[in-house]
């Protein structure tokens, strides 16, 4: 089993497409085939720039592909309710039970409500799912109704994740219009978010620095 063998697996697309559907009906923004995706490349992005192994950035995309279909089941827990999917669906095929056991461990650990960054593969997981903060991922196209996470959201004109070339610093810069969204709204929903992925970076050897309009905050 390889990432880009989830990728093309129907059954997979089926549950992750299922999963958008029941956030998008409880109000939630976007969680589909944009979010996983660019979640398995920041996470690619990050360990190979730490240069791990092309097998353990393998793993990471992995999990981040699969990282979101626990929402199938609730958002409440979805990070629990994934990795147990994940299980069922992985011991299926030809992977090893210690590249298994990664997978779901990074995706049991991914929410910042109980997850914690045990191992590189979580930790490159929760740093690429908590920087994808983006105007396209907002559902609602009435701003009129638009509540906080929607506006955090759309009121993001860029955000970009990079480690430095010294690879002691990882930093998430962001360019926020506050025409939507004023920098506290950012802070009253992902202050716990920024937390973790501070202590994710932390795993990896890094500092993690936040850049909001060119002021640093974290």
């Amino acid at each position: 089993m390889t990432y880009e063998a989830l990728k093309k697996d129907p059954f997979i697309r089926a549950l992750i497409q299922q999963a958008d559907k029941s956030l998008s009906a409880l109000g939630f923004t976007e969680h589909s085939f944009a979010h996983v995706g660019r979640v398995a490349e920041t996470a690619r992005y990050i360990l190979e720039t730490m240069d791990y192994s092309e097998h353990e950035v393998e793993l990471a995309m992995m999990a981040a592909y699969l990282h979101d279909i626990g929402n199938l089941v609730n958002r409440i827990e979805h990070s629990q309710s994934g990795a147990t999917l994940a299980f069922t669906i992985l011991e299926k095929t030809d992977m090893c039970a210690e590249d298994i056991a990664t997978i779901v461990t990074a995706i049991g650990n991914h929410d910042e409500g109980t997850g914690v960054a045990v191992n590189p593969v979580a930790a490159a997981l929760i740093l690429a799912d908590k920087s994808d903060v983006r105007r396209s991922r907002v559902r609602n196209s009435d701003v009129s109704t638009f509540d906080i996470h929607d506006r955090v959201n759309y009121s993001v004109e860029r955000a970009d994740l990079a480690i430095n070339d010294t690879h002691t610093e990882i930093t998430l810069s962001l360019t926020v219009d506050s025409q939507y969204s004023s920098v506290m709204d950012y802070f009253e929903i992902f202050l716990g978010r920024m937390v973790m992925c501070r202590k994710a970076a932390e795993c990896l050897g890094l500092s993690f620095k936040l850049n909001i309009n060119g002021q640093p905050l974290m």
